[in-house]
């Protein structure tokens, strides 16, 4: 393979621990590149281009409407900004400063986490509901319906939950509660793909706004993502994004976001310019989207564990290593491999290891969310098959194995 960073003193890197924003997100497809090569030669009237995005994103999620954002943290931003201004220009000028207007947005306590900051970004103020006590093991109760009902005031215009198998089950809750009061429901989805069920899912189950990342596992761009949701919602936070210096009086209103009707007036450029979305990153997602959704998921999970129990072989019989196929299922529904480390028996500890990876001439990165148990994952969705076998042998020259490769 052709290093394309070696012009400027760096090397590629093995990236085994995921579809993580600081190695890069996903690595797209050739047809993925194609298309955003193509896209990049190429000029087009971009709020046509996010009207086209929109139709496709809108029949495969199921919601309303739909735009390509630079990233599902940009995404929540601009469904923040959304929620406080509705279609209103004058609140959209003032944002982040929020005046008099209505900025708090609730979100339930076992939710929160640093990326709730895209939120504030916004100028919104987030008000914590409930208490965490599963979470802390400090309780069996989880979030209930009086806890969100009693947070909600004059100042409140949505409520914001966290997608993950821990508070999955409180979507319903607070759904429940936003329904009887028209608040919309703000769901951070970033990483809940695969499975494309979930395209779908949180709007099924009542969501208003839903954030998508588009560089982990659907296979976009880096810096791409999915906001969709109800229509106005959507109308608005697209507003507020792409880049609104033209003459009112030509502007073109797509009915896919303002239907048969335009808005009052428009706003200058909105809290999101910063996150104006390339051509390139358009067509790339849009075409990476195609692709998952046709993708068979029980095969491609099939495929990947092949690929691991491969490496797998190469690791045993060194003192003090074991290995485990980690299975499918949420927060990820794709296998990756565990090489578990006994310190004791094998003189080296997972940080060690990891370190020695990273420094490696071919720098290979892998999973370290259990690293204080000893134990570094292998996550292959960013791994091209014909890069296992440099993968194997970086693992195998730090690890040493069966074969007689000893450990640095």
């Amino acid at each position: 393979m052709i290093d394309p960073f070696a012009r400027f003193g760096l090397s590629r890197a093995l990236n085994a621990a995921g579809t993580l924003t600081r190695l890069g997100g996903a690595t797209v497809s050739t047809e993925v590149a194609a298309a955003m090569a193509a896209a990049a030669q190429a000029s087009v009237d971009i709020l046509a281009l996010q009207a086209a995005a929109c139709r496709r994103i809108a029949a495969t999620t199921g919601a309303e409407a739909g735009f390509v954002t630079t990233g599902a943290s940009a995404a929540l931003t601009l469904a923040a900004a959304a929620c406080m201004t509705g279609l209103d220009p004058a609140r959209m000028e003032r944002l982040p400063e929020t005046g008099g207007y209505a900025d708090e947005i609730l979100m339930p306590r076992p939710h929160r986490n640093g990326y709730d900051r895209a939120l504030r970004t916004a100028g919104a103020r987030v008000v914590d509901v409930g208490t965490n006590d599963r979470g802390t093991g400090a309780g069996i109760r989880g979030l209930e319906a009086w806890e969100i009902e009693a947070a909600i005031g004059p100042r409140t215009v949505a409520i914001a939950v966290s997608a993950s198998r821990a508070t999955v089950a409180d979507l319903a809750v607070v759904v429940s509660v936003a329904g009887r009061l028209k608040l919309p429901v703000i769901v951070d989805a970033a990483a809940q793909l695969p499975p494309k069920t979930n395209l779908r899912r949180f709007f099924d189950e009542g969501a208003t706004l839903v954030a998508f990342s588009g560089g982990k596992a659907i296979g976009g761009p880096q810096a791409s993502g999915i906001l969709a949701g109800r229509r106005d919602l959507i109308a608005s936070a697209l507003l507020q994004q792409i880049d609104m210096d033209v003459d009112p009086a030509a502007f073109h209103a797509p009915p896919e976001f303002f239907g048969n009707a335009k808005p009052p007036a428009l706003p200058r450029h909105g809290i999101g310019r910063g996150f104006k979305a390339s051509k390139e990153a358009i067509v790339g997602l849009l075409t990476a989207l195609d692709a998952f959704v046709a993708r068979d998921e029980d095969e491609a999970s099939h495929a990947m564990e092949r690929r691991l129990e491969a490496i797998a072989t190469h690791l045993h019989g060194r003192s003090g290593v074991s290995t485990a196929i980690v299975p499918a299922g949420m927060p990820r529904a794709y296998p990756r491999l565990a090489i578990n480390l006994d310190a004791a028996r094998f003189g080296t500890d997972a940080r060690e290891i990891a370190r020695r990876l990273r420094s490696a001439p071919l720098p290979a990165f892998l999973a370290e969310e259990r690293i204080d148990d000893g134990t570094l994952i292998v996550d292959l969705i960013c791994i091209a098959p014909a890069d296992d076998g440099a993968l194997t042998a970086a693992i195998q020259a730090v690890i040493g194995s069966s074969s007689g490769l000893p450990a640095q």
